[in-house]
């Protein structure tokens, strides 16, 4: 069975810096087609961020093109995403799972982003 782990988040400031790693066990993310990450603000729905394929082609939710970057180590089987300039509404419970949704596994308990002064 699929399991997945997301972790890195934290408390950072405005501008600050993140990196969030997803593990992946029970499955090599090599056969997997695509992976996402996706996010959780209070009181909101869960929402697509970014995705990155097998071959590597990313695409982003626009208010995060050019400042988040997604990538995947197959060897690791972990996938990644850097955030960069972080803005107080990138606070959000962040996720990972398969891409596709027929396909999705179980969410994981996600990792904690708190962008603030």
């Amino acid at each position: 069975q699929v399991r997945i782990v997301e972790s890195g988040g934290g408390l950072v400031q405005p501008g600050g810096s993140l990196r969030l790693s997803c593990a992946v066990s029970g499955s090599s993310i090599g056969s997997i087609a695509a992976m996402g990450w996706y996010r959780q603000a209070p009181g909101k729905e869960r929402d697509w961020v970014a995705t990155i394929t097998g071959h590597g082609i990313t695409r982003y939710e626009d208010s995060v093109k050019g400042r988040f970057t997604i990538s995947r180590d197959n060897a690791k089987n972990t996938v990644y995403l850097q955030m960069n300039s972080l803005k107080p509404e990138d606070t959000a419970v962040y996720y990972c799972n398969i891409a596709v949704a027929t396909m999705r596994v179980p969410w994981g308990q996600g990792t904690q982003v708190a962008v603030s002064l």
